[in-house]
């Protein structure tokens, strides 16, 4: 079945998604990506799948209009790390690189700057959230598989029942207690596999003002997911 474009300024393409468990027709904007997916029965019509995009164009463009607006990496440009807006200037080298309240780029392809700055971020998540989850784990006396990182959408991190931690490297963009409350969140899974008052005590033990942390990060997750580092 092929998508909905809604014309006007800019069009708006709605993707139809068909699910078996769906009863009704169903709109979704997400803040993540800004993707609008509508989801519907089996048995509807394509036509009437158009018929309800378009009658619901307004509510659409106005939840278009809310979410964060996506940014392109290039030299001149901010971007976050560690919850600090930092400047993105080209200044020769062969690799993105940290300094205070700059980050320096190569003066050829400035095309390659999401790439280039991916590379430097995914490096210092390795190393802060495997620092972090090493520290909790030993606080908990548990110990972890391993520490994987993605570029993920649905979470910022995981546990799974082998012992394996899971994590966005964009979460180097955000303070470090927002990242440090993650990788505790994640630890604690170690201890319990779902999220009862035992689990919600072991974070807390781990990361005694949790609730912060996990504020921002709801309020600000989106503008992370905002930064483009591929075309």
């Amino acid at each position: 079945m092929d998508n909905v474009i809604l014309p006007g300024n800019p069009p708006i393409e709605v993707v139809l998604r068909v699910s078996p468990r769906a009863r009704r027709l169903s709109l979704r904007v997400s803040r993540l990506d800004r993707r609008v997916t509508l989801s519907l029965p089996k048995r509807v019509r394509w036509r009437e799948a158009e018929e309800f995009a378009r009658d619901r164009e307004d509510w659409i463009r106005r939840h278009l209009d809310a979410a964060p607006t996506p940014m392109v990496l290039r030299p001149g440009a901010k971007v976050m790390f560690g919850g600090v807006m930092h400047d993105l200037v080209a200044s020769g080298g062969r690799a993105a690189k940290l300094g205070d309240g700059v980050i320096t780029l190569p003066l050829s392809a400035p095309e390659k700057t999401g790439p280039r700055l991916a590379a430097l971020f995914k490096h210092h998540a390795r190393l802060q959230l495997h620092a972090a989850s090493d520290r909790h784990a030993d606080t908990l006396g548990r110990g972890f598989s391993a520490v994987t990182l993605r570029d993920t959408r649905s979470r910022w991190g995981s546990c799974s029942a082998e012992g394996r931690l899971m994590f966005s490297w964009r979460l180097i963009m955000a303070p470090p207690e927002v990242l440090d409350y993650v990788a505790a969140h994640e630890v604690a899974h170690l201890v319990e596999m779902n999220h009862s008052p035992d689990f919600w005590a072991n974070v807390e033990r781990l990361c005694s003002d949790y609730h912060q942390p996990r504020r921002w990060l709801r309020e600000n997750g989106p503008v992370l997911h905002a930064y483009r580092f591929r075309d």
